[in-house]
This record gives C-alpha cells, sequence and structure tokens, in this order.
C-alpha cells in the first residue's frame, strides 16, 4: 500500500501553505466580530479557504465531524483516496481535518490516515457526552504521550486562528513533521478582552498573560486556565477578589504539554551543557520567580494540568475534572471544575503559605456549599 508518506514535500507545497496562510490574515477582522468561538473560527476558516479561488486548490479539507455545515464541491470525508493520487502524491497540500473523535482509538486511525500529518480540529467538546469534555480519558493521554502530536485547548478563536496559522507555517512551510490538534468548543470568547498579537504569538508557546485583580498589597495567587475552563477562572478571580480581598493573575495556557515539553527540554539542555548560560523556558519566562501560589486549571483529567507541576517552585495545584469526583462518577463531572472550588483551593493554598487566616478555608467551603 502506498503511504502517506511518500507523498513529496516540494516548493509548491509552502507556497499553498502560505497561500492560506495570507488569506487566513485577511479575515482577521470578520473572524473577530462577536468574539466568535474557536469552533465556528476554525469552521469559517475551512469554509473560506475552500470557497476562495485562490486557496481552494491549495488545501485538503477532510469533513468526517458529525457537524453540519457549510460544505463546498472540494469537501472530503476522508484522507485515504489522497494516497491512492498520482497527483496529491506529486506534492503535498495543507490538511485540515475537521473531526468528532471522542476516543484515543478513533483518533489514532485518524492520524495514521494521514500518516500523522495535518491539523486536526476536534468538535466532541460541544456534543453530549458524560466523559469531561466529551474526551474518552484515554484520548488527552494519547495527546500528551504522543510526540508527533502538538495539543492546543484553545480559549478563543483568536488563538485558534493563531494556532492555525503557526500550523500551516510549521508543517508546510517550514517542513517539520507530526501534527497539530486542537480541542475546539462553540462558546463565544466574551469572557477575555481582545488578544494582542504579541499574546497571540504566547500562546503558541503555551500560555500568555490575560490580566489581573486587586492591588499589589493583597495576597496574591496565579489562575492559569486552558479552553472553556478559563471562563471559570476569570469568574473565580472576581469572587476572589470581592469576597476574599485576594488578587489574581490570570493566565490562559491553550497548551500545557507544550509548557511541560518546552520546560523539560531547557532543563535536559542545561543539564547536558553545564558550561554554557543556562537557557529558561517560556513557563520559567512567565512566571518567573515570584513565590506565591498558583493553580493550574484543565478541563481534561487532572494529571494534563498537572505537567508543569515539576517545573514549578512555588506552590502549585492541578485541577481537571477528576480533581475533586472520581472519573467513575461521571454525572457529576460537570461540577468539578467550577469557579466555586478554584477559589477555595485557592485559599487553601494560600492558608498554607501563611498569606491568609486557615479559617477563611472553612467559611468558604460552607458559603459555597461544598460540604
Amino acid at each position: 500500500m502506498i503511504g502517506f508518506s511518500s507523498f513529496n514535500k516540494t516548493r509548491e507545497t509552502g507556497q499553498a501553505a502560505q497561500a492560506c496562510i495570507d488569506k487566513i490574515q485577511t479575515l482577521t477582522h470578520q473572524l473577530d466580530e462577536g468574539s466568535s468561538s474557536p469552533l465556528y473560527t476554525m469552521i469559517e476558516i475551512a469554509n473560506r479557504l475552500e470557497k476562495d479561488p485562490g486557496t481552494a486548490k491549495q488545501i485538503w479539507v477532510i469533513r468526517s465531524n458529525k457537524r453540519p455545515g457549510v460544505e463546498s464541491e472540494h469537501s472530503r470525508i476522508s484522507a485515504w483516496p489522497l494516497r491512492f493520487s498520482s497527483q496529491a502524491r506529486a506534492s503535498e497540500r495543507p490538511l485540515l481535518y475537521l473531526i468528532s473523535s471522542a476516543t484515543s482509538a478513533e483518533l489514532c486511525a485518524l492520524s495514521d490516515e494521514s500518516f500523522q500529518r495535518g491539523i486536526f480540529c476536534n468538535d466532541i467538546e460541544t456534543m453530549p457526552s458524560t466523559w469531561p469534555k466529551g474526551a474518552h480519558p484515554w484520548m488527552p493521554l494519547w495527546l500528551v504521550a504522543n510526540p508527533r502530536c502538538v495539543p492546543f485547548d484553545p480559549a478563543s478563536g483568536v488563538e485558534a486562528r493563531a494556532i492555525a496559522m503557526e500550523a500551516l507555517k510549521s508543517l508546510y512551510v517550514d517542513g517539520s513533521n507530526g501534527f497539530y490538534y486542537m480541542a475546539l468548543h462553540d462558546e463565544p470568547h466574551d469572557f477575555i478582552g481582545p488578544v494582542s498579537s504579541f499574546n497571540a504569538s504566547q500562546a503558541l508557546k503555551g500560555m500568555y498573560r490575560v490580566g489581573e485583580t486587586g492591588a499589589a498589597a493583597q495576597p496574591r495567587v496565579r489562575l492559569l486556565g486552558a479552553g472553556l475552563a478559563l471562563r471559570a477562572v476569570i469568574l473565580a478571580a472576581r469572587m476572589l477578589h470581592d469576597d476574599w480581598g485576594v488578587a489574581s493573575e490570570l493566565w490562559s495556557c491553550p497548551s500545557y504539554t507544550r509548557l511541560a515539553r518546552d520546560a523539560d527540554s531547557t532543563r535536559r539542555w542545561n543539564r547536558m551543557h553545564p558550561d554554557r548560560p543556562r537557557r529558561s523556558s517560556h513557563l520559567r519566562e512567565c512566571l518567573g520567580a515570584e513565590d506565591c501560589p498558583i493553580i493550574a486549571v484543565t478541563g481534561y483529567a487532572q494529571h494534563v494540568a498537572d505537567q508543569i507541576g515539576a517545573h514549578i517552585t512555588s506552590r502549585f495545584v492541578a485541577l481537571g475534572a477528576d480533581s475533586i469526583t472520581s472519573l467513575s462518577a461521571r454525572p457529576a463531572l460537570g461540577k468539578t471544575v467550577g469557579d466555586r472550588w478554584i477559589v477555595t483551593l485557592a485559599l487553601r493554598a494560600l492558608a498554607q503559605d501563611g498569606k491568609i487566616p486557615q479559617a477563611f478555608v472553612g467559611q468558604a467551603m460552607r458559603r459555597y456549599l461544598l460540604q
């Protein structure tokens, strides 16, 4: 059988990707109107790239998702036929895959279909499910462990667009191996303000600062959130300020995995080159050495956010869908990554550091009906 690896990366491959990047950049204003969600941002990008005469033949769009959308004559439902097309094999084109995959087995099969090449946009979070973010618990494990996968959980359409353009450049202009993965929700990102071009570039590295609440003299925590969980983080920051007089730094973390891999790589390089100037990871550059508790929140299981814990010297708390209740207690999963638990765990971390009275924790448990 002819494999996808036999596709040739030619000069035309890079030109096709650049044409797609240029087209997406012209859509920036339109995509930002109405605080478009990550899902509808990517659907709009796919539709525009297929319908535009300048890019229609420059990209392969595969729609194997279960969501009806605006489709054109160029849409495909599988990448398998491309393996047998002599024209397609002659010059690789960017591949944008719109999928609805709830399990690692499904995602593995789809990635093999394209020889783990392309931009995979999964909308499973938007569909009814008993699993956190609609994904079987093994899926985030597979994403984290797969070295060829660069996984993201964007909070906003702006983040999703930036990730898509970075993927096009990295995979098809620069010729990197592997594939990019995005978990896409369909909630508008009106819970965060405009994202500057600088912050969008920082999002590609794994995290960027969203804002802060409170004053410098108040006890302070750092709250990190990925994807739709960032909404709960922002609500928790307001509650911490209004109810407890606690200040917060707010960070969007589209990829805990990329942060952890970069920090691991930096640590390994510093260990192997003791006579050279030390390198600093993006995580370290963002959080520095300030000693205040860090609460990292994800809509997946806790282990996804826990990846960065080994590289943080301050008190660190990871919070995920299994942090409060077992994954087997599925009806309760929707309540585990809520703003009230984030507030309570932030207060407990501050109390353990001696920054606030321990009594605040018990008061918060009673106030928010968590006992």
